[in-house]
C-alpha cells in the first residue's frame, strides 16, 4: 500500500486504538492522535503519566518520543490494524 493509502487509513482510524508495523520490523500500539501527509502520531497505550496521572510530562520516558508520543513516517509503515477488533 502506498503512503497515500496509509494516510487515508490513518485519517479513518483517528482516535482509535491501532497497531502499526513498520518496514524495519518495529511494532507500535496506541491511539492515533495526529495525521498529516508525512507522518502519524501515536499515543502509546499505557504510556507513563507524570504529576498525579494528569498527563503532564513523560518527555522521553521509557523510549517514548517527545511528550510520550511516537511519530512514524507514513513511508515507513508496512501495515496498520485496529486493536479494538482483537481486544475489546
Amino acid at each position: 500500500m502506498s503512503s497515500c493509502g496509509f494516510y487515508e487509513m490513518c485519517q479513518r482510524y483517528h482516535g482509535r486504538a491501532v497497531t502499526v508495523q513498520t518496514k524495519d520490523g518495529g511494532v507500535y500500539r496506541g491511539y492515533i492522535r495526529e495525521v498529516d501527509r508525512r507522518q502519524v502520531v501515536i499515543e502509546p497505550i499505557g504510556r507513563p503519566r507524570g504529576l498525579g496521572g494528569f498527563g503532564y510530562g513523560g518527555f522521553g520516558i521509557r523510549g517514548y518520543g517527545y511528550g510520550g508520543y511516537q511519530r512514524i513516517a507514513l513511508g515507513a509503515i508496512a501495515g496498520i490494524a485496529l486493536l479494538s477488533l482483537f481486544f475489546w
